[in-house]
């Protein structure tokens, strides 16, 4: 059953690329436990199919960069962009878009936070397994309020306009 407004996030975990060793977290893929990063926060999350894919990096993630600010300014403390892909893959991706420190790329490996969100999807027809579908949603303490949904090939929704926009 696919999540939807007034939901509690599923139980799940996400991995991250650390690029600067801190207490608690090292060098490295370090693995989250999903509720308890959204415990007392505001998130912007954004699924997508893949890293390096061509919408996805030419305007799915620019567009939070650029709208991080107005994000931030509405209260969002966070902004996750989550991908089936692995957290090696995700961490160089955020450094080639320049989303280090802005938006934390969450590599959902196995694709199994997806699934439980009922937001995966079939990519074997292009030889990519199971994937995100695209969305984007504003979860406060672990509750989605809002969900953006994309049609399958779409990018209409779940930009960051969109987003913002909702936000009042």
């Amino acid at each position: 059953m696919t999540i939807k407004i007034g939901d509690r996030l599923p139980e799940g975990s996400l991995s991250e690329f650390i690029e600067v060793e801190s207490e608690g977290c090292s060098l490295g893929p370090n693995t989250f436990n999903v509720s308890d990063l959204v415990k007392g926060k505001k998130i912007a999350i954004f699924g997508l199919p893949g890293a390096y894919t061509p919408t996805c990096s030419a305007k799915h993630v620019p567009g939070y960069i650029q709208h991080a600010a107005e994000l931030k300014a509405k209260g969002v403390d966070e902004i996750w962009c989550i991908s089936v892909n692995d957290a090696f893959v995700m961490g160089a991706w955020g450094r080639d878009q320049k989303a280090t420190g802005t938006v934390r790329m969450m590599a959902d490996g196995n694709a199994a936070f997806s699934k439980a969100l009922g937001l995966d999807a079939d990519f074997s027809k292009f030889g990519m397994g199971t994937r995100s579908q695209r969305y984007s949603m504003l979860v406060e303490d672990g509750v989605v309020k809002q969900l953006n949904v994309e049609e399958p090939g779409k990018f209409e929704v779940s930009n960051a306009e969109t987003l913002v926009g909702q936000l009042g």
